[in-house]
């Protein structure tokens, strides 16, 4: 098994760079002048170049997160560059997103003329180094590199502990699985479909979403599967805080979408506008219920984690790790745009660090 390279340093080096904040007066500029008049892109020193292409892959059950990405997105357009969010089908099985993938990668690069950078959140990240590994000679000379962003590369643990006979499930809980994934929401199984057919509305989700990620499907495919190693690759993971009052934090507001919801804007609004209307807000125990799932995983496998994710399983042989010096729990790249605080670097920035790593990874590789 190839070695991995810490690559922490650097990372928190890039991070600081990127985020530094210009200081205001406040004697002298008011809070409202100053949000109007220092914008993110002009505070910190950007060094991602326009020569490629930014491609963004959320994760599980991502379909049900419209503003998963989004303030990325739109932090990437405003200092020019070309940004995309892979919309797939974030309940389909991995080797059909690695399919999707392959297919949207190629229309990007054909359509640019530019490598395309790949930075994939929790399976989203599976997905996109499955795509590598499945169709390396396809897309060898497309792709750039690969961040896997709290990624179970390896598998996790809470997947296998659902799945697995004689655990914590039973076959009434696989049954409750199948009918979550393959009905409940299967609404959103039009997102996959909608790159090529707007009005398609796809087949539903599938249970293999899930196994795939358990620790024997895992091996399997890694073991079919290898990754090219001409493509840069990095792996970044995190803790969960476990602290009494993380652990007591009762919600944050998320949103659903609701695809099943009538049209209510005119025929001519975008994509973004529809998803807007659609969304209605939901209070998901988020903080809690990833310091809740770390503990046990902690307690039980002696591992530490994001409540998802173990740091292990996160690790991808012969890539550059990055491990950030906060506690970052596995729904921080959803949900931290929407609490930033002013001193804080935020999932936007951080993604902008990696993605830099990657391009630095690239010219190192290449001399």
């Amino acid at each position: 098994m190839a070695p991995v390279e810490d690559g922490s340093a650097r990372f928190l080096e890039l991070l600081q760079e990127t985020s530094t904040t210009a200081p205001v007066d406040t004697t002298v500029v008011d809070a409202t002048y100053a949000l109007l008049h220092f914008s993110d892109e002009e505070n910190g020193v950007h060094k991602l170049p326009d020569s490629f292409v930014y491609l963004l892959i959320p994760g599980l059950f991502s379909n049900h997160g419209p503003l998963y990405f989004v303030s990325t997105k739109r932090f990437f357009s405003k200092m020019g560059l070309a940004c995309h969010i892979a919309k797939i089908h974030s309940e389909a099985s991995v080797e059909h997103n690695a399919w999707e993938l392959k297919q949207y990668i190629e229309e990007l690069y054909w359509g640019s003329g530019k490598r395309v950078m790949l930075l994939g959140h929790s399976k989203g990240g599976v997905d996109a180094a499955a795509a590598l590994s499945i169709y390396s000679q396809e897309l060898r000379d497309k792709v750039a590199g690969l961040a896997l962003v709290q990624s179970p590369y390896g598998g996790t643990p809470i997947a296998s502990d659902i799945l697995r006979e004689g655990q914590v499930a039973d076959k009434e809980t696989r049954r409750i699985m199948e009918f979550l994934i393959c009905k409940l929401i299967k609404g959103a199984g039009w997102s996959g479909a909608m790159r090529l057919d707007p009005g398609s509305r796809g087949d539903g989700g599938d249970i293999r979403a899930l196994e795939d990620l358990t620790y024997e499907k895992r091996k399997e495919f890694i073991r079919k599967h290898k990754l090219p190693d001409n493509i840069p690759l990095i792996s970044f993971h995190s803790e969960a805080s476990v602290a009494p009052g993380v652990l007591a934090t009762m919600s944050h507001i998320a949103h659903a979408e609701l695809p099943w919801l009538p049209r209510i804007l005119n025929e001519d609004a975008d994509d973004d506008a529809i998803f807007a209307a659609r969304k209605v807000p939901v209070i998901v125990p988020v903080s809690a219920a990833m310091a809740i799932t770390a503990l046990h995983l902690q307690l039980r496998y002696g591992e530490k984690s994001d409540g998802l994710v173990t740091c292990r399983d996160a690790e991808v042989p012969g890539s550059v790790v990055v491990k950030p010096d906060k506690k970052l729990d596995h729904s921080w790249m959803v949900y931290s745009s929407w609490k930033k605080e002013p001193t804080e670097p935020d999932a936007c920035e951080m993604c902008e660090a990696l993605l830099t790593m990657l391009v630095e990874l690239g010219k190192r590789a290449s001399k």
